[in-house]
């Protein structure tokens, strides 16, 4: 795409503690107004504290606005999308080689992304094993479909749908419809949920019974119930399975799609062959004092397991690592993950020598040697 594209990982719970085993992998896709500094799924849901103990590695591509994850036929507004080309083909060898992934996958996407989970399932053969899509736009060629389709494309950004797919009479449309390639999908996983468009928990009520203040919510939850219901009975007209959730109520936002994660987590488990529920654990020894001082912790998520020249156990708010001559340190967060990208106390820094502490904007803390700074959004590593 002629850019750097940024991707977060959610890391398998054993990833630190099996050094030497592969896991399989988890695509989350945002939706029609991808932001380009985090993932919707991070920053809007709680896919980093309930994928913690998942034994999956959660993938979550960041940016692609209005892009549907596709390659366009021709660049816009500033970008040059090949995002098919880019999950499919670019960017799994670079996870299998330096995070240790496996060619089990699933996609899950809302919205845009849950139109372009079961396209990309759809058209990328043995590439996924699962495929859920929550509040998404599963006709792409049904009448009306592409003008409500190129109308939100510009309201999320200017973008234009022609130099998506072409016109609406041109065959990329209906090459990238998972109705018209809901055939394709025979074998796989397959989850598909949708609210009503009507008030529900997480709506502001305007006054009047099933009606919320989020209006274009409302619209685009009907319109994806509508899409949703169409594409389940071409499946059902097709003897394919799937597990359809139809909500009674429930508008086109997030807290509905952090929802749905939880509920279609028992299948993706399944599907992905991994457990649904994590192991019993506690905190003993040196570790135990400062998994109980440290609260933002949380619960356990794995045993006590060595580590190069010490020891340590992960938490699903952090990780404590312990060694004779720098004690037990908790670590997490940001610097916790660029600490984990370092290759962690095996690595250059080797073991923390301090808690995390504040700084002006942001917070350090001391390894063996060097630091790692979180600041502006970023954790940058200074080795000493």
């Amino acid at each position: 795409m002629g850019t750097q594209i940024q991707v977060q990982l959610l890391l398998a719970r054993d990833w630190k503690a099996k050094p030497d085993s592969k896991f399989p992998v988890l695509y989350l896709l945002d939706g029609l107004r991808a932001g380009d500094e985090q993932s919707g799924w991070t920053k809007d849901a709680g896919a980093e504290g309930f994928y913690a103990d998942k034994n999956i590695t959660v993938v979550l591509p960041v940016g692609g606005a209005a892009s549907f994850y596709s390659d366009w036929k021709q660049p816009d507004n500033g970008k040059t999308y090949k995002w098919e080309t880019f999950l499919t083909r670019e960017l799994p060898p670079l996870l299998d080689r330096d995070w240790r992934t496996t060619n089990v996958r699933g996609l899950t996407g809302l919205s845009m992304g849950g139109t372009a989970a079961m396209t990309l399932a759809s058209r990328n053969p043995g590439f996924v094993r699962y495929a859920a899509s929550f509040s998404g736009f599963l006709t792409l060629t049904s009448l009306g479909m592409p003008q409500a389709i190129a109308y939100a494309m510009r309201d999320a950004g200017g973008y234009n749908a022609d130099a998506m797919y072409g016109p609406p009479t041109d065959a990329e449309w209906e090459s990238h419809d998972p109705y018209a390639l809901a055939e394709k999908l025979k074998g796989l996983s397959l989850y598909v949920s949708s609210g009503s468009g009507l008030a529900g928990i997480h709506d502001i009520p305007a006054g009047v019974p099933g009606v919320s203040t989020n209006w274009v919510g409302m619209a685009l939850e009907v319109l994806s119930r509508f899409s949703s219901q169409q594409f389940v009975a071409k499946l059902d007209k097709l003897s394919i399975p799937v597990q359809v959730n139809y909500r009674p109520s429930g508008t086109h936002s997030w807290p509905y799609w952090d929802f749905e994660m939880r509920q279609s987590w028992p299948q993706a488990a399944a599907a992905l062959g991994v457990e649904a529920t994590k192991p019993d654990c506690a905190a003993a020894g040196a570790i135990q004092p400062v998994a109980l001082a440290k609260s933002w912790l949380g619960d356990c998520l794995t045993a006590e397991y060595p580590v190069a020249g010490g020891a340590a156990q992960d938490f699903r708010g952090g990780r404590v690592v312990w060694s004779a001559a720098t004690g037990a340190h908790p670590v997490g967060g940001m610097i916790g993950g660029a600490y984990a990208g370092a290759a962690g106390p095996a690595g250059a820094l080797g073991f923390p020598t301090s808690d995390e502490t504040p700084i002006p904007g942001g917070a350090q803390q001391a390894f063996q040697h060097g630091t790692i700074v979180f600041h502006d959004g970023r954790a940058e590593i200074h080795a000493s």
